[in-house]
């Protein structure tokens, strides 16, 4: 493979269907003034289908904003895109625009249906060492690469708050797919995030960016994304303050996925079941953040588990459209790749 051929900086799958990519400044033809439009840029509204993703109540905590100028908002924005039902028909050709991007490993990928899905968040967890970090990383490298249905590759987001990321381990895996080092460290944007509010507040960055450069960026990388509410939040007196702001966190990731169509790949940790003595559970761990992550926002949950001679085994957690399965894969020099026969 030659270096060329990672990231060809075309906005590819957007032009399919512009009406989901319309831009915020399209307001001002609907009276909405430049400082209001400003306003909502500011906390990473950059489209006309985030407003409408977005309550009045949410646009109404955003500094300046009142709730005339919120309802003059809104109108203008139904005025641009049909708040309506679709046809089953009409959405399966919207689905048509949805991209995958491979694990690195064929049997992973086919057990995915295709590999990481964009327009949907895919959650790896497990115990410690079990690969959520070593998947990560690969798929900084493959997302970068063309793949099957006229995938062009693109950039990368990494947003690491656990200070795991290492750009020579992304070296590593460039030499596997014969990529060039440099190309590849280039196309791949860093954040470490110390708080959970500083992770919320870089998504804001991340919505922005991706407006910028609408159509290049193709995968966001959050490693791990509760650990940080894991530490500022402690005990049951902070449980429904947390909850609620892991709610918040992940409704702006949905935000961000759909209005840009990006594939978000998340890693999570395991939590003991305090309900396990209870209910006689073989395992009695679940992955962390409760029924909010679990029944409300991620797509597909994939388990990770390690198992003899150096072999990973993913599994299935959860997913609305992939039945329960299971594959084997191995963690190698060069990334996630397919366990030996």
């Amino acid at each position: 493979m030659k270096e060329d051929q990672v990231v060809l900086e075309e906005p590819g799958f957007q032009d399919e269907d512009e009406s989901l990519f319309q831009d915020i400044d399209l307001l001002q033809k609907h009276g909405i003034n430049v400082a209001d439009i400003k306003k909502l840029k500011s906390v990473g509204i950059c489209t006309i289908k985030g407003i409408q993703m977005t309550t009045r109540r949410a646009l109404c905590n955003v500094k300046g904003l009142s709730e005339a100028k919120v309802d003059k908002i809104k109108e203008a924005a139904n005025k641009l895109i049909e708040p309506g039902f679709l046809a089953a028909f009409e959405y399966s050709e919207k689905r048509k625009m949805v991209f995958h991007i491979t694990t690195g490993s064929q049997e992973f990928d086919k057990l995915l249906g295709g590999g990481i899905e964009s327009m949907a968040i895919t959650e790896a967890f497990g115990e410690f060492r079990t690969g959520k970090t070593q998947l990560s990383h690969t798929l900084c490298v493959t997302a970068q690469l063309p793949g099957a249905g006229g995938y062009s590759g693109g950039k990368i987001i990494f947003i690491d708050t656990e200070n795991t990321f290492r750009p020579d381990r992304l070296r590593d895996i460039a030499d596997r797919f014969n990529v060039d080092h440099n190309a590849v460290l280039d196309n791949v944007l860093y954040a470490r995030a110390y708080t959970s509010e500083h992770q919320m507040e870089l998504l804001d960055y991340v919505a922005a960016k991706f407006h910028e450069e609408a159509g290049i960026f193709k995968l966001l990388i959050i490693d791990s994304i509760m650990a940080l509410f894991r530490v500022d939040f402690s005990g049951r007196g902070e449980l429904a303050e947390r909850q609620q702001k892991l709610a918040q966190m992940l409704s702006r990731l949905q935000k961000i996925l759909r209005g840009y169509n990006v594939a978000v790949f998340v890693t999570n940790q395991m939590t003991a079941d305090p309900r396990a003595p209870m209910t006689f559970q073989a395992d009695p761990k679940n992955p962390f953040g409760g029924h909010i992550s679990g029944h409300h926002c991620f797509t597909t949950r994939i388990s990770l588990a390690k198992r003899k001679r150096k072999l990973e085994m993913p599994k299935i957690y959860d997913s609305p459209e992939i039945a329960e399965n299971e594959a084997n894969l191995a963690i190698t020099a060069g990334g996630i790749g397919n366990a030996k026969r």
